[in-house]
């Protein structure tokens, strides 16, 4: 089986982040990675070359496929800010309906830039996540077997 892609780095978040080079994306990714760290009690942590993220989870395929991944995080892109994790909990169907303009892929949610958004619905999503990855999704010791229909966005 292959290696996992995205793995922890050693990279600076706080370095990765002031080099972000549009303004607007880099102050978002400021209050991303603020209030990441807030709702998760984790330090935010490079996941390959421009992701952050905060926590982390293990994970277990019927494939047999397996492991880590940052249990909530964000990459500030140069067309709009992604966001991991933050679709999985069974609340977030209705946050999103609150949350403002926004677009989903199979497992991210895509913002354009913060002021589009409702903060306070932003930070229940990553806090809502965060709770869903560590308590539900995540399997250190147990052999959780994780299917797509089991955990929808991941």
């Amino acid at each position: 089986m292959s290696e996992n892609k995205t793995k922890p780095t050693a990279i600076d978040p706080h370095k990765f982040i002031a080099a972000v080079p549009h303004p607007t994306r880099r102050a978002d990714a400021e209050v991303l990675a603020d209030m990441m760290g807030a709702v998760s009690g984790q330090p935010p942590k490079m996941w390959g070359p421009t992701i952050v993220g905060f926590g982390i989870y293990h994970y277990v395929y019927e494939s047999g496929r397996e492991g880590d991944a940052g249990a909530i995080g964000f990459s500030p892109r140069s067309a709009n800010l992604a966001l991991y994790g933050l679709t999985i909990a069974p609340t977030a169907p209705a946050l999103l309906a609150q949350l403002g303009k926004h677009k989903l892929g199979a497992s991210c949610l895509y913002i354009n830039k913060l002021a589009d958004v409702d903060l306070q619905i932003l930070r229940q999503l990553a806090a809502d996540g965060y709770r869903y990855m560590m308590d539900v999704v995540h399997c250190p010791s147990e052999a959780k077997i994780l299917t797509k229909e089991k955990t929808p966005g991941i």
